[in-house]
């Protein structure tokens, strides 16, 4: 298939450019294991890819991405809890610094709350979809009476606030916020402004998001 083809190319890159200037780095890590100071939760949207957006190199960042980068609120019910597994191992285990929630522009995810296109849905045809971003349920509302349900603006601050939302539901992870207040630990929001190419950093004391130089 042409796809798998193209991305073959860009192995054979990898393997000709990328590996060799990288070499030490990932015999580095593949000996001594991993040691992420920074975990980046983010979207799965093919266009906003964190290892990209700040460059670094294997083994820099921890990652996890999903529909709308979104956290859910730590629970204890039986089930196949993915981010809470991910967070968990990056900060009891990993023991990294910093998490950083980044959003984007342009997320389907979080217009698709907004409009809810896909409320009726059955699994299969958008169900899962809806089940999944009903997490910004409560946030929706005080954005569609805003903003409305569709356009730029209502987009944007939906956005935004499925980042606040997530850094929110960190915070009910106990022995993530018991980190926190012991500085052991930071929370960041950020937003990628795929259209600019801008991330912006969630400002706390403010609650407003500043272009990073």
């Amino acid at each position: 298939m042409p796809e798998y083809a193209e991305l073959l190319k860009g192995y054979q890159r990898f393997r000709e450019q990328t590996y060799p200037r990288q070499r030490e780095r990932f015999q580095e890590t593949a000996q001594e294991g991993q040691h992420p100071k920074l975990m980046v939760i983010g979207c799965s949207d093919s266009r906003v890819d964190p290892a990209q957006i700040f460059d670094v190199d294997p083994g820099d960042i921890f990652v996890v991405r999903n529909v709308a980068a979104l956290v859910p609120p730590f629970e204890t019910t039986p089930g196949l809890h993915g981010v809470s597994a991910a967070v968990e191992f990056a900060v009891q285990m990993l023991e990294v610094k910093q998490i950083v929630v980044m959003g984007h522009g342009r997320c389907g995810g979080c217009k698709a709350a907004l409009t809810q296109d896909y409320a009726s849905a059955a699994p299969g045809e958008g169900g899962f979809v809806a089940n999944w971003i009903n997490l910004l349920s409560d946030v929706r509302q005080p954005v569609a009476k805003k903003y409305g349900t569709s356009g730029g603006k209502a987009e944007l601050a939906m956005e935004f606030a499925a980042i606040r939302l997530s850094l929110a539901n960190l915070r009910t992870f106990p022995w993530l916020a018991e980190k926190e207040k012991q500085g052991l630990v930071k929370l960041r929001g950020a937003h990628f402004s795929i259209m600019e190419g801008i991330l912006y950093t969630l400002d706390e004391d403010t609650g407003d998001f500043l272009p990073e130089d």
